[in-house]
């Protein structure tokens, strides 16, 4: 317990920054809708008129974006973005951090072996994730309610934070694994910010040519699609898929730090 709560101090700064940001990402996206909304047939006229490309990446083909709900719902992706990056430089940075920082030694000469210092940072990361995922709902809830003229979404925006959760909870494990193979700390963050950027990318890549559509059980972006998860319904075959990377990297990231050198 005394390592998680270590570890929530060591990340309390961070994780009030990245929940700002969101907020104020939320606040920024509203006011853009009410904009939007205020247009009226000048906005659709407008938005007709973008690039197929730009309305394939967003997910304008099957969102209304004049609509608060498929505004939200594009919006969506840079919700994404933001929590992913998040993610992941969480779990590349948790581990590696005790080299990067010299308190591995401080760390290690206490009476507890490396796999309950990886339980502490997996429990503090999962914490941080959620206080990240719960302040997004609150805002989300909060920003909508004061925009929107029709029908409460907030089921809808549960559902999208179930799947910003799960999303983001495979980019942590995946830069915990990579933290824990990589012998340098800035080495991890870029491993795992660069694998993320290339998911993001391929997602965009297969929006744009259906031709490899097979690729999206590479990109945890494509896992779960707004226009699906909006209505409550999530894939059986990306729910198994996301547990089975969490589990894997989870496992590996156990055996690798219990086998690594830690440099002090």
């Amino acid at each position: 317990m005394n390592i998680v709560l270590r570890e929530l101090r060591s990340n309390l700064t961070s994780l009030v920054i990245w929940c700002l940001a969101m907020i104020i990402l939320i606040a920024i996206g509203m006011v853009k809708f009410a904009g939007l909304e205020a247009a009226g047939q000048s906005a659709h006229e407008f938005l007709n008129q973008l690039p197929p490309v730009i309305k394939s990446i967003l997910g304008m083909n099957y969102l209304d974006l004049t609509s608060i709900s498929g505004f939200y719902g594009i919006f969506f992706l840079y919700f994404s973005l933001l929590g992913g990056t998040h993610a992941v430089m969480l779990g590349a940075d948790i581990i590696s951090k005790e080299e990067r920082d010299k308190s591995a030694d401080f760390l290690f000469v206490k009476p507890v072996t490396r796999s309950k210092i990886i339980t502490a940072k997996l429990a503090a990361v999962i914490i941080n994730l959620a206080v990240f995922n719960l302040v997004t709902y609150l805002a989300s809830v909060f920003f909508v309610a004061k925009y929107n003229r029709g029908e409460p979404i907030n089921n809808q925006i549960g559902y999208l934070m179930i799947s910003l959760f799960m999303q983001q909870f495979i980019y942590a494990s995946i830069g915990l694994t990579i933290s824990g193979l990589a012998n340098n700390a800035k080495r991890a963050a870029s491993l795992s910010t660069a694998l993320f950027l290339t998911t993001f990318f391929l997602s965009a890549a297969i929006d744009l040519y259906n031709k490899i559509d097979f690729l999206k059980y590479l990109t945890p972006f494509k896992y779960f699609p707004v226009i699906e998860v909006m209505k409550g319904s999530f894939s059986f075959i990306f729910i198994f898929l996301t547990a089975a990377i969490i589990t894997a990297c989870t496992v590996l990231t156990y055996i690798t730090y219990q086998k690594r050198d830690i440099y002090v």
